[in-house]
């Protein structure tokens, strides 16, 4: 089985990439993708827990991307670490200028809060400032701290610095990684069919079909969509780990969409075709 969207706690999951590659390999996971939000720091340390598992990491990653004002995240797979370092730095720095804004804005609220203290190489979010909150006794929960303050156009909520899905595609590219669109229908800023279409122009390669949010006829016509503009469908549960506030319970859980090992091949021979 194959799990192509999975986040560790060098961004907002709550496992160690050690565990994630652990509990992955008892769920029955054989290809199992790293995707952190705008960092790849969480490779090596699931590459060497693999060593003990008969478990395939897939290198990736989540890239924040800009679109109509609104987030839009596109994973890549198999990039050039090398080639991409340099770059991603400068996302994440930008990830620590927004968040500091967010921090400063709840402080101007009465909300005062620290900015919470990450690993190198590590992007830090809004669910780490939900986190801060919390521990800081101004909310009960992470959901009552996005509701809240940092929500989307919430009063501490600060948007993604610019940087366009053609700016996202082009970097991924670049780097011998291949493009794909991060869960279609949770993108709040148009119409899937119309997004699709520029992204394709842009140089996409592939469609997030199979996600826990998408509805059967969402699939059906995502998959339609990358037949018509011959793009590669690729599918995760988008698993963050187990929930504190849920006692260890996740909406989400690993292999639950149990995804077919042979939709992972030609994104190997597209991503070596690259480089």
């Amino acid at each position: 089985m194959l799990e192509l969207h999975c986040h560790t706690t060098y961004s907002d999951g709550t496992l160690t990439p050690g565990e994630l590659v652990a509990a992955a390999a008892a769920s029955g996971v054989r290809a199992l993708a790293i995707t952190d939000h705008d960092t790849m720091s969480g490779w090596d340390e699931a590459f060497l827990a693999a060593l003990l598992y008969n478990i395939e990491i897939v290198p990736g990653l989540e890239l924040s991307t800009v679109h109509n004002d609104r987030s839009l995240h596109i994973l890549g797979f198999y990039p050039d670490a090398n080639k991409l370092r340099v770059p991603l730095n400068d996302r994440i720095e930008g990830r620590f200028r927004r968040s500091q804004e967010m921090v400063d804005k709840l402080a101007a609220l009465g909300y005062p809060i620290e900015l919470p203290q990450t690993s190198p190489g590590m992007a830090p979010g809004r669910p780490h400032i939900a986190s801060a909150l919390v521990k800081a006794g101004h909310a009960k929960s992470s959901r009552e701290a996005f509701d809240r303050w940092l929500g989307d156009y919430g009063p501490a909520y600060v948007r993604y610095e610019k940087f366009s899905i053609a700016e996202g595609i082009d970097l991924l590219r670049s780097c011998g990684a291949v493009p794909v669109w991060a869960h279609p229908y949770l993108f709040r800023g148009g119409v899937v069919e119309e997004v699709l279409k520029e992204l394709v122009d842009a140089g996409l390669m592939g469609v997030e079909v199979y996600h826990p949010s998408h509805s059967s006829s969402q699939i059906a016509k995502l998959k339609d969509l990358c037949l018509h503009y011959g793009l590669f469908a690729t599918g995760g549960s988008d698993y963050h780990g187990p929930d504190p506030e849920r006692k260890n319970t996740d909406s989400t859980t690993l292999n639950m969409l149990h995804l077919p090992l042979e939709l992972l091949e030609p994104i190997k021979v597209a991503a070596a075709s690259l480089k």
